[in-house]
């Protein structure tokens, strides 16, 4: 009750600084400005003012952005301004600006857009500032900024109000520079391995390359259903059988899932295919990727994530039998029918369903009792082919695949293989995969007979792979969720 009547004194509040607010905009209109300004062209952003003070001293300069503070002192008043960089103060004077420019300067509120141009000085207690001769209001806040201007705290609503996020809380912004910067990497380091961008559709017939539940919508002008994509992969491959070599493309992805601090249902990946290469090449090229990034973005390959230090420049190879042997003492090679499995699964504790074959099982054990054991950067190798249905499989144990995926902080960051390019193998593990289907599995790959014409044609050996973006921006910025590095993440509907 007492927290009902705190939220609705405040609403109150706002309600009334909306009106003053409100009514401040009308003086301007009254003096013939515009309350929403235009083009305006500032010549330095704040955090150059800063570092350039020596060469700026006593030039002026032109700079915009939102007032952040207003500290008035009779005929003379400082505000700070924040632009994109950072933020710089500004210093109005009525006998410099003139007294019916400084009652234009007393109508502006905290969160206004303006636009200054003044003379760089520093105060006398040494803080570099822009002595205002002119301004122009650029855009007049009507809502004042969240909880009096001293930072949006509350999660829910920086997730749901991204723009108040950004204004209040400036460090947020740097993870998102981070991330573009993480992503430019990306395309850079595969740039210079002479890989090519492309782009394929969103919308698929058939949802396939992973195994998840997809979004449905339906296309009008074709009366026909589509899904949105869950992965790229089928027709990135589709390229590769056309004679492209080595191609990547960074793809916005929809998986019809839960969400939690790892998932969400739209998310961002690179996909990369080299043709006549394996899932060695892969490797290789998945550790090039992770150190240019993180020296690109930190200048540094030890990072702290969550207070775990993580060398990422090292990097440990293990198979999953082998992962799951060293945890749990349990060696699933050795099992032979699915009840030995089970019975070894029923020992540590591990659950798993009854369509499991032997290599389910294995799976299941090692995502509930190895993942997260792995903290340092670690590739598991030898995945079963029963969980792999686009994987080749391994020419000395025809029961596991050439797969790998990388974990890390018991996440795992990336998954790639050499590609299945037998059409007729293909073939019959789609046919598998309708069958699980067929059973209740709605995450079970679909039958695409499209893209078994396409192997039928011939694909050259190739070694593709998958990285999460928004996992390896987490990691690098030292982020809990995915939410704290997507822009704009899914959220239920607020109630009324």
């Amino acid at each position: 009750m007492a927290e009902e009547k705190e939220q609705q004194l405040q609403s109150e509040d706002i309600n009334e600084m909306m009106k003053f607010r409100r009514e401040k905009m009308a003086a301007f209109i009254e003096k013939g400005i515009e309350p929403f300004g235009r083009r305006f062209s500032a010549t330095h952003h704040a955090n150059e003012i800063a570092e350039k003070f020596d060469e700026l001293e006593e030039k002026s300069v032109k700079v915009a952005g939102r007032l952040m503070a207003i500290r008035g002192h009779g005929k003379a008043s400082f505000t700070t301004l924040m632009d994109m960089s950072g933020n710089v103060q500004l210093y109005f004077r009525q006998d410099v600006i003139g007294e019916d420019e400084y009652a234009n300067f007393k109508l502006l509120d905290i969160g206004d857009i303006v636009g200054a141009e003044g003379i760089v000085f520093k105060t006398h207690r040494g803080e570099v500032s822009v002595k205002v001769t002119k301004f122009e209001l650029q855009a007049k806040s009507l809502r004042p900024l969240p909880e009096k201007f001293h930072g949006l705290k509350d999660v829910e609503m920086r997730y749901r109000q991204r723009y108040l996020d950004l204004i209040t809380n400036p460090e947020v912004r740097n993870t998102f520079i981070s991330r573009s910067k993480i992503v430019k990497s990306i395309r850079n380091y595969l740039d210079n391995l002479d890989f090519l961008e492309v782009e394929t559709p969103v919308m698929h017939p058939i949802a396939g390359g992973a195994a998840a539940r997809p979004f449905v919508t339906h296309h009008n002008a074709l009366d026909m259903d589509l899904f949105l994509r869950i992965a790229p992969e089928l027709y990135l491959k589709r390229l590769i059988v056309g004679g492209f070599e080595k191609i990547y493309e960074v793809a916005r992805v929809f998986r019809n899932e839960g969400i939690d601090v790892r998932h969400n249902p739209e998310f961002t990946l690179v996909e990369i295919y080299q043709a006549f290469a394996d899932y060695n090449d892969l490797m290789a090229i998945t550790e090039g990727i992770i150190v240019n990034a993180v020296k690109e973005v930190l200048g540094t390959t030890v990072i702290n994530y969550q207070g775990t230090e993580i060398d990422l420049s090292k990097f440990k190879r293990t198979s999953m039998v082998d992962a799951v042997l060293e945890v749990t003492g349990k060696d699933f090679s050795k099992a032979k029918t699915v009840e030995e499995a089970r019975a070894m699964a029923d020992e540590i504790g591990v659950p798993y369903e009854t369509k499991h074959g032997i290599g389910g099982i294995l799976n299941a054990a090692f995502e509930e009792k190895v993942e997260e054991t792995l903290i340092q950067p670690t590739f598991v190798t030898g995945h079963p082919t029963e969980i792999s249905p686009l994987a080749k499989r391994n020419k000395e144990n025809p029961e596991i695949t050439d797969r790998f995926e990388i974990f890390i902080y018991g996440r795992e960051l990336a998954n790639g293989f050499s590609e299945l390019n037998d059409p007729i193998d293909q073939e019959g593990r789609f046919l598998d995969q309708v069958k699980q289907r067929e059973s209740g599995d709605a995450e079970a790959h679909m039958m695409d007979k499209d893209y078994v014409t396409a192997l039928e044609y011939g694909l050259p050996p190739t070694g593709g792979l998958g990285i999460g973006i928004d996992r390896l921006v987490m990691l690098l910025t030292d982020s809990v969720s995915i939410r704290d590095v997507l822009l704009f993440p899914h959220m239920r509907h607020k109630a009324e």
